[in-house]
């Protein structure tokens, strides 16, 4: 058994609000639409946001450039965007269907947030790293719909002050390599002996902390977006 101490969602909240980058209300439109070019299923340039932005491309490059934005974005050797903030569309631990086309998660909490994100619903199938078994979910908007198996957990860590102020790269080797599906919390209990840090929570648990994720980061343009959706209605 584990003696690591568990935190509580408001305890492990506070730790990771504090260290997360702020999005301006523009930014805050730059990263959802980053987000929903991604979802298409190919790398994005800066010519294709400034047109879903319905600017140059020009000021698309300057917007990628931006600080907040920056520090979640990897790019290919053309300047491509390959990935942003956990969702990726090159090959990763992590698959995540949408519409029809797959794309990958960084890690396994990125697959819980990004559906409310892009809006739609995902299924997701992931390997438990420490058994080889497969976790499958469905997960929309609103909540996780269905999990195989039902008892699944996803594994934590505290991050520190710089994990989310860098680069992609730190984003994934100090928060992400450490955040995964188990397919139960016997599996999840044995992988945390070797990872010293890490504790586990429930699917529900960790849906909740995504949901404070979304609302913290983006909760303003999602909020416009789905006031334009009735609006039209």
């Amino acid at each position: 058994m584990t003696t690591t101490k568990i935190p509580t969602l408001d305890q492990y909240w506070e730790g990771l609000a504090a260290n997360l980058p702020s999005f301006s209300p523009e930014e805050q439109s730059v990263a959802v639409t980053l987000y929903r070019e991604l979802a298409k299923g190919q790398a994005v340039d800066a010519a294709q946001l400034g047109r879903a932005l319905g600017v140059s491309a020009v000021e698309g490059r300057a917007l990628l450039a931006r600080d907040s934005i920056n520090a979640f974005v990897y790019s290919d050797d053309q300047g491509r965007v390959l990935g942003f903030g956990g969702l990726a569309v090159g090959q990763m631990q992590h698959r995540f269907e949408v519409d029809g086309r797959t794309l990958w998660t960084w890690c396994a909490w990125d697959s819980l947030f990004i559906p409310e994100i892009l809006g739609k619903p995902a299924r997701v199938t992931s390997p438990d790293p420490e058994n080889g078994e497969v976790i499958r979910l469905l997960v929309s908007p609103d909540g996780i719909e269905s999990a195989e198996p039902g008892d699944a957990v996803v594994s934590f860590v505290l991050p520190d002050a710089h994990d989310f102020q860098t680069s992609a790269a730190n984003v994934m080797a100090s928060f992400c390599h450490f955040v995964f599906f188990f397919t139960s919390r016997s599996s999840g209990e044995r992988w945390m002996t070797k990872h010293p840090g890490t504790f586990l929570y429930s699917l529900q648990e960790a849906f909740a902390l995504a949901k404070r994720l979304n609302a913290k980061n983006f909760g303003r343009e999602l909020a416009r977006q789905a006031s334009s959706v009735t609006a039209i209605q």
